[in-house]
């Protein structure tokens, strides 16, 4: 079972999609996700300009051998460009593997630990009326989670809320759009959003919210305070996380737990973290943190140290990348809520999953490998549409983070 060739797939059915397809000379076929949304043509060029042109011949059954060639045989190493490249071919070597032998993902991972996924939506407005008459109808659904956001008075635009009255998809245009940010605004105006979601809604449901790197650490610590009494599951990217021990600032203020980790490529990006018991939950998504092979290590690491899984599931990850995300929750024992966004009705046409939402959470069958079908005649029907994140400027006219 050799490489025969890897392809990369660029599509836009809804949203932009980078799908790494391995062919075996026995005609085995694996698919894989690369999607770094805004960044995916860097990811193709890795794909196939530095990691293809050397794994042609390669055995494909050898996936812990490929995967230590890909990342330590690379001089220039970690980071979310190359981190999601060898994501890529690491999905679509479990794929074809587990085809090869018949049996879905989850059976080479050890099997179920669980009997579903429980998963959490995005609930919005532009109003906070808005957001709880969202949250309402996904409750009403069998959500038994939801994320909610909404929109800061005061500013033109918010994160995790639409423009309009679309669908919420951050990358909107060719070149960034340019978002306004008031923190003074955020921390006025969170703790009200939060309290009416618990007077309007009650406790019988999991509540969070994704603060987007948007705080200091003191901040974070002086907003978990006062969100402690609404019994939040996690409070989400409270502050930027370049420096890991800044999370033990977060730590020492509040009690209100910190899910961190969707902008974290490797083991070394969150080993204090975890190890230091700094955060509750760690977000990154087998799409970006290199793969089944290197997040299995990532939550082995976790587990140790009490931390739970909560992968990102925006849907800025394919649904291949998504059923990567479901093989490991369904068999790790140390899951926590894994998150999911939906796709536009176009990502249908292009992906066919055998996974189920219903009722507020995901199940998987037997299907042999990740179990997402590719129609490449149709994915040619949606060519690549170039599409760039927002960056996020302060009133006075000076940069923040997004």
């Amino acid at each position: 079972m050799r490489i025969q060739a890897i392809d990369v797939l660029m599509c836009s059915p809804g949203r932009t999609f980078c799908t790494v397809k391995i062919t075996t000379d026995d005609g085995l076929v694996g698919y894989g996700d690369g999607t770094l949304n805004g960044r995916e043509l860097a990811v193709a060029s890795y794909v196939t300009d530095h990691l293809a042109p050397a794994l042609i011949g390669s055995d494909a059954s050898r996936i812990n051998d490929i995967w230590q060639f890909c990342y330590k045989g690379a001089y220039w190493r970690r980071g979310p460009v190359t981190m999601s490249a060898i994501s890529a071919i690491d999905q679509a070597l479990w794929d074809l593997n587990a085809k090869a032998l018949g049996v879905p993902v989850h059976r080479l991972l050890g099997g179920r630990a669980r009997d579903y996924i429980t998963a959490y939506p995005h609930c919005s407005g532009h109003t906070v009326e808005a957001a709880l008459e969202e949250a309402g109808a996904r409750l009403a659904e069998g959500y038994k989670a939801i994320r909610i956001q909404a929109q800061v008075p005061g500013l033109a635009t918010a994160y995790g809320v639409a423009k309009g009255d679309e669908e919420y998809e951050p990358a909107s245009s060719t070149l960034p759009d340019v978002e306004e940010w008031d923190t003074g605004a955020y921390l006025d105006f969170l703790p009200r959003l939060i309290k009416a979601t618990r007077d309007e809604l009650g406790y019988g449901f999991e509540l969070l919210h994704d603060g987007h790197h948007r705080l200091t650490p003191s901040q974070a610590g002086w907003m978990g305070r006062r969100l402690e009494p609404y019994r939040m599951f996690w409070l989400e990217d409270p502050t930027p996380e370049e420096d890991q021990q800044a999370f033990a600032t977060v730590r020492s203020l509040t009690s209100c737990p910190i899910a961190v980790g969707e902008v974290w490529n490797s083991v070394y990006d969150c080993q204090q973290a975890i190890s230091g018991r700094l955060i509750d939950y760690i977000r990154i998504p087998v799409t970006h943190g290199g793969g089944l092979t290197h997040l299995r290590q990532i939550l082995a690491l976790a587990d140790v140290y009490g931390v739970r899984s909560g992968m990102q599931g925006a849907s800025d990850i394919s649904p291949i990348g998504q059923a990567a995300n479901f093989a490991l929750d369904w068999t790790i024992p140390n899951f926590g809520m894994q998150e999911y966004m939906g796709y536009p009705e176009e990502t249908w046409a292009v992906f066919t999953p055998h996974y189920r939402v219903e009722d507020g959470v995901i199940t998987l069958d037997d299907t042999p490998g990740l179990g997402v079908e590719v129609d490449e005649e149709a994915a040619a029907r949606y060519p690549y549409t170039p599409k760039s994140l927002p960056v996020n400027r302060l009133r006075d006219g000076g940069m923040y983070d997004w």
